[in-house]
């Protein structure tokens, strides 16, 4: 590091930083916990990290300690006055891109070669969105990430067949990955402190594309939508008068429910699912 920078509490308020409810902001300060998803995603010297909603830049900071480059995507026009400070401090091993993270090109914007590692504490509102949107693109854009979830939703993504918090994103994401949960943080170590207690979640083996994809999304869509019906109810919209011998040909029984139905069972459908 190049300069010194001052505590991000004096950044939010030189720059009036106040996190904004419409963006699902948390700030997260305390930069041994940031330091500590840095490590969670085995970021290094020379490592390429895509980062989201950096907002005054705890973690940023965090990444760029390790000697790695990072591109920052940051919707909020606020911040990028600040996070120019670090860039200058961190001899410009960091680029800014305002943009919207739901629509943006990764590719055009990062600098080197993918995969990457993505590393983020998402906005809350928009982070189940931009999760399925990294696991469709798989290996061609990541390595490895590690995002910061609310605890329910990473109990969901993590949820095994048969508990309650199984469901659509479950399987999508364990179809996409291998995810396991690195740690959780309570609401009082972010600024404002949510509602809730959060957890980072470490995302691994990115798969290829599952070729039916489109038509895991809609089976599971359509099976979890109504999760107490029986697939013989559930599923009928989809596969219409074929879901009989359609459940017959997978081994599955019609009156499972969808709780009850295994990942591979899951894909197993959709590839049965004409695109």
């Amino acid at each position: 590091m190049s300069a010194p920078l001052p505590p991000l509490r004096e950044v939010i308020e030189r720059y009036e930083l106040g996190a904004k409810k419409s963006l699902g902001q948390h700030f997260l300060l305390d930069l041994n916990m940031t330091r500590k998803i840095a490590r969670a995603a085995g970021v290094s010297s020379g490592d390429q990290v895509l980062e989201i909603g950096p907002g005054p830049g705890g973690l940023t900071r965090a990444l760029l300690e390790t000697g790695a480059r990072v591109t920052a995507i940051e919707r909020d026009h606020r911040c990028i006055e600040a996070l120019s400070e670090v860039a200058v401090a961190f001899d410009n091993k960091l680029a800014v891109i305002e943009a919207d993270a739901l629509t943006a090109d990764e590719g055009k914007f990062l600098v080197g070669k993918t995969p990457v590692k993505i590393v983020a504490n998402l906005p809350y509102n928009i982070s189940t969105e931009l999760l399925i949107k990294w696991l469709k693109a798989g290996p061609a854009l990541w390595s490895v990430m590690a995002l910061m979830f609310q605890k329910e939703v990473a109990d969901r993504i993590l949820a095994a067949p048969g508990s309650k918090a199984y469901g659509r994103l479950s399987v999508i994401a364990q179809t996409a990955s291998l995810p396991s949960r690195a740690f959780n943080l309570p609401a009082r170590a972010f600024t404002p402190p949510p509602k809730v207690d959060s957890s980072v979640v470490l995302f691994e083996q990115p798969q290829e594309i599952f070729p039916a994809l489109r038509a895991l999304e809609k089976v599971t869509q359509a099976a979890f939508s109504q999760r107490r019906k029986m697939l013989r109810s559930s599923l009928k919209p989809v596969f219409g008068d074929k879901l009989s011998d359609t459940l017959l040909s997978a081994g599955i029984e019609e009156t499972r429910r969808a709780e009850e139905l295994s990942i591979d069972q899951f894909k197993t459908l959709a590839l049965i699912l004409p695109e």
